[in-house]
């Protein structure tokens, strides 16, 4: 079988390098990611694969495993969980909720959301876990099957004790794309701006969604160890980039000085993510993107179709240069049923790591008679004599 290429130039697109947005967007943050929420591309990133002490963002594997519930119908928004004596004594950030007492989990949410309730985190893990120690063991498999490689969970809430809870920026990424794209009917609690709960009142700690129009979640963190950090999203025009930054310290500077300039920062970087980088369609579901050569068929090819719509993330500055190209085993011997796998069509830019997607046949082709079958391969005998 020979390999066949044909490739063409799309001069209007180009895919953005994360390297060369490197140089765009800089931060005194130790690890951040900015990723297009729709494709998964990343668009920029410092020091994304390395495991960090995530503090409180940690909180938003604990949400996920209740969204999952919640949205299978084992657990409901009315249900109410007790608070352990072990959950009341959780110390850190608190959502106060009373020992003894059943609360609701729709409240819980928004006590973990909006106040980063520790205690609120250890209702929920004892509620669903049983324990903090099996929930934990619950985070870490469902980390696995969601796609997180650089992340371990002791506990449900990101405190320093006891020790080991690390997660990537990459994963927290990951999973703040995960959330918004398979929960959209819970989303909302993390745009939510106050929560009262027993007459405290208390504001969203997450100061983006105050600095940004269009900031919409998600969740803020903070340890000694960690340092300052966000997960925050937004939209604007249609476009929803996620970003998260860690590792933001400021020695000197008190705790309100310091949220604010988390806020100021991820504010920031949004704007001019916003303004550089712009996603284009690059093919529709179903498109044709080239036609294969079939042998020992009723039809001499087939054409190659995209499973899914294909778009790309990009710097405005790069919208030239992109290559894609078409690739399958020639000829396809017949018969070939309809979206059956039969070639690659990759994506690639000057200083881009290529990036490949599956073709099918966009519609069956039946094997020819015997002897259709003989004056085809009459033909090719003859045409290779003509060619010696």
């Amino acid at each position: 079988m020979v390999m066949r290429y044909f490739g063409f130039l799309l001069a209007l697109f180009a895919f953005a390098q994360a390297g060369a947005a490197n140089a765009l967007i800089t931060t005194s943050a130790e690890h951040a990611v900015l990723m297009d929420a729709e494709t998964g591309d990343v668009l920029w990133a410092k020091d994304a694969d390395v495991a960090m002490p995530p503090a409180s963002m940690s909180k938003l594997m604990t949400l996920e495993l209740l969204f999952q519930r919640l949205k299978d119908g084992r657990v409901k928004l009315t249900d109410t969980f007790p608070v352990s004596e072990r959950a009341w004594r959780t110390q850190g950030s608190k959502s106060f909720v009373e020992l003894g007492a059943r609360i609701p989990v729709e409240d819980l949410i928004r006590g973990i959301i909006i106040q980063s309730g520790n205690d609120a985190c250890m209702v929920i893990a004892e509620a669903l876990g049983g324990s903090m120690e099996n929930f934990a063991t619950m985070m870490n498999a469902r980390a696995k099957e969601i796609g997180l490689k650089q992340s371990h969970f002791v506990n449900p809430d990101g405190l320093p004790e006891p020790p080991g809870q690390l997660m990537s920026a990459m994963d927290l990424a990951k999973l703040a794309r995960h959330l918004i794209r398979d929960y959209p009917q819970y989303y909302h609690f993390f745009g939510e701006r106050e929560f009262t709960w027993h007459n405290i009142h208390q504001p969203n700690r997450n100061l983006v969604l105050e600095k940004f129009p269009g900031a919409d979640g998600l969740k803020t963190g903070h340890t000694d160890a960690a340092g300052y950090g966000v997960t925050a999203s937004a939209v604007r025009d249609g476009q929803r980039l996620i970003l998260v930054l860690n590792g933001l310290r400021y020695p000197g500077k008190n705790d309100w000085w310091a949220e604010q300039y988390r806020g100021d920062e991820a504010a920031r970087i949004f704007d001019m993510s916003f303004r550089e980088f712009r996603h284009y369609k690059l093919f529709d579901a179903n498109a044709v993107v080239g036609a294969a050569k079939v042998f020992h068929g009723t039809k001499d090819t087939v054409p190659m179709v995209l499973g899914a719509p294909l778009g790309a993330t990009m710097q405005v500055d790069s919208r030239k240069g992109l290559v894609v190209s078409v690739r399958y085993n020639a000829p396809l011997e017949a018969p070939i049923a309809k979206n059956q796998r039969i070639g690659t069509l990759t994506v690639s830019a000057p200083d881009y790591p290529a990036r490949s997607y599956a073709l099918y046949a966009g519609e069956a082709v039946d094997r020819a008679g015997i002897f259709a079958r003989g004056i085809e391969g009459l033909g090719l005998l003859l045409g290779s004599k003509k060619t010696q």
